[in-house]
């Protein structure tokens, strides 16, 4: 069994932001259907079921999504998990997949490391660094035109986790679906 976990805050203040982005990807996957909602307030989150496929999202806020995270993996006994998230080192259009790895600064991440390790698949989802500080840009809506960028990065990235529930390791994931953002002019 794969657990997806989407980082992301809850809310609509929080709708389509960039640190959304793991939420939004969640959300793409969640509408192909025959998801079982088994959300449980022991949780702390909203949990999905399809086949071999858990999919998280947290409703503990981003800096506390560990809570959530080894909740659910010890419940249900996992062993490999996934985590989606934004990540401002990557462009608008980057997607990349890796191991294990630093926080580099994301309090979601922080939060996992700290209650689960930092042994987990990650998807991370490029959203650039605005002009404004880090905060105000991660919590700042995509723009029509950003949203246009994203979407071809969130469908290859559910394309990924549907490859990984047929087996495919990280590194198949980065080789096939890993995206880098076109030059803008």
């Amino acid at each position: 069994m794969i657990l997806l976990i989407a980082l992301g805050n809850v809310g609509d203040k929080y709708q389509n932001t960039r640190h959304n982005a793991g939420f939004m990807l969640a959300d793409l996957l969640l509408k192909d259907g025959d998801f079982s909602d088994i959300s449980s307030a022991k949780f702390k989150g909203s949990l999905y079921k399809k086949s071999s496929l858990l999919i998280l999202k947290p409703s503990t806020f981003m800096n506390a999504s560990g809570q959530s995270a080894l909740i659910v993996r010890e419940f249900y006994k996992i062993e490999r998990v996934m985590v989606a998230h934004d990540d401002i080192d990557l462009n608008l259009g980057d997607l990349r997949f890796k191991l294990g790895g630093s926080s580099g600064g994301h309090n979601g991440i922080k939060s996992l490391d700290a209650m689960i390790g930092n042994q987990y698949e990650r998807i991370r989802i490029g959203v650039g660094r605005g002009e404004c500080g880090v905060i105000d840009f991660v919590l700042g809506k995509f723009s029509d035109d950003e949203k246009a960028l994203l979407d071809p990065v969130l469908q290859s990235a559910k394309s990924a986790v549907y490859s990984a529930l047929n087996g495919a390791d990280i590194k198949e994931l980065s080789s096939k679906f890993s995206l880098k953002a076109k030059k803008q002019n």
